[in-house]
């Protein structure tokens, strides 16, 4: 195959769209499950919720994993762990009912939670997969299209949950994608490898390409061995990637708050059914599909045309985030269904437009760390994911869903502030400091 990295990356696709089926489905499910528990919207917020703490803990561990294993490890254990959870999450209240005092929302809050940890290494272990494959050239388009899967995941989610359910019973929708998620699992193993080096579809001309540092701009980095002296500990001495990780933060509120809450949301305020939600809920998702790759696009043309990171990665994120916060707070003043599903659907994809670049930043700053650095900032910024389904709980039972809308603009306010001080490439102090004496 002339292109194999492609092949790769259409794969990555493919599984972060299995996987954000996954997560997202019980979103669907959720007049079922209430029904059969009694929960009431805070509880339901919590249901919802349980999912970060897991994901946050997972992204952390699998990010350090994926830099000292190798991405193909952390890919096949997490797949096969995840899809096991999804499949138990059809019988977690029977479980929390037998074995937690009789609740029920205990035994989604523990297998929410050990679902999240089994998920959570994806997102930083793409990042490492695609130090390792992409070409400095590409690298922004490559991160977008790995985190494509992550809009056409969640648009497919509406469809495939509800025709799913509209066959069978929501039990059931659960071990389907469990077992779905396995047999991607298997392929994986087969079509994989940690780098283009070891596999033998890779030919010299393309890994000559990967390899190349002809156009490297002066403050871009290779992919090499771990630098033993770059500790995890130094993500937090450099300010670029810990404004990177709050603007990201803004992002992920915005991205898990349509997620979780929009099926809730079109059922209670416009009251359609659930026949309805399997094309009302892929509309929010259907701009940022393709904003996400053409956000790549544009990132790497800004870098080969002005040269500067900064306007590439940063500036791209400041500007997008910017038009999300408009638009989300505009949709509370929408008098109609349409109304309020443009505005949604715009403010999501100008949400999507920079989502590579929170990636990007990582990569063009410690490529050797991609992964580990990958997971602290997914750990912070899953904080969002927690968050934004259990405070709109409290939020609607209080307010009503206006202050939904409200708080992602907050989110994503401070998230665009925090994109200003992003200064991608910079290095930590000891990486400056070790360069400086090589050169001495």
């Amino acid at each position: 195959m002339k292109n194999y990295r492609y092949f790769i990356m259409g794969m990555i696709v493919f599984m972060t769209v299995i996987n954000y089926v996954d997560r997202g489905a019980i979103s669907y499910a959720q007049k079922d499950i209430i029904d059969a528990y009694g929960f009431d919207s805070v509880a339901w917020g919590a249901v919802l919720g349980y999912f970060g703490y897991g994901y946050m803990f997972g992204a952390l561990f699998g990010g350090a994993l994926a830099d000292r294993k190798g991405p193909k490890y952390v890919w096949i254990l997490a797949g096969l762990i995840w899809s096991v959870f999804e499949i138990a999450t059809a019988f977690a209240g029977e479980i929390g009912m037998l074995l937690f005092g009789g609740s029920a929302l205990a035994g989604f809050a523990v297998f929410r939670i050990l679902f999240g940890l089994a998920e959570g290494p994806t997102y930083s272990t793409v990042n490492r997969t695609n130090a390792n494959w992409a070409a400095p050239k590409e690298r922004g388009f490559a991160v977008a299209v790995g985190l494509l899967g992550t809009p056409l995941g969640a648009m497919l989610t509406a469809p495939v949950a509800v025709g799913l359910l509209s066959i069978t019973s929501w039990r059931m929708m659960f071990i389907i994608l469990g077992v779905i998620g396995m047999i991607w699992v298997v392929i994986w193993s087969k079509v994989f490898q940690n780098l283009p080096e070891d596999h033998p579809k890779v030919s010299k001309e393309e890994l000559d390409i990967i390899r190349s540092k002809s156009d490297l701009l002066s403050n871009e980095k290779m992919v090499a061995a771990n630098d033993p002296n770059l500790k995890w500990y130094h993500f937090f001495k450099n300010p670029t990637l810990i404004f990177n990780t709050i603007g990201y933060f803004g992002f992920m509120y915005v991205n898990f708050l349509l997620l979780t809450w929009t099926p809730k949301y079109l059922q209670d305020v416009f009251h359609f059914k659930l026949s309805s939600l399997w094309y009302l809920g892929m509309i929010p998702w259907i701009g940022a599909c393709f904003t996400v790759l053409i956000g790549g696009k544009i990132s790497d043309a800004l870098r080969r045309k002005t040269g500067n990171l900064w306007i590439a990665r940063s500036g791209l994120a400041v500007v997008s985030l910017f038009l999300t916060a408009v638009c989300f707070l505009l949709i509370p003043t929408a008098d109609s269904i349409v109304g309020v599903m443009t505005l949604m659907a715009i403010g999501n994809a100008f949400n999507f437009l920079p989502n590579s670049v929170y990636w990007s930043v990582i990569i063009d700053t410690a490529p050797t760390r991609a992964g580990t650095f990958g997971g602290i900032t997914h750990f912070f910024t899953n904080i969002a994911t927690i968050v934004a389904p259990t405070l709109t709980g409290y939020l609607v039972a209080i307010y009503g869903y206006t202050s939904m809308f409200i708080a992602a603009v907050v989110a994503v306010v401070i998230g665009m502030v925090a994109m200003i001080f992003v200064k991608p490439g910079q290095s930590t102090p000891v990486t400056v400091e070790k360069h400086l004496t090589q050169k001495g």
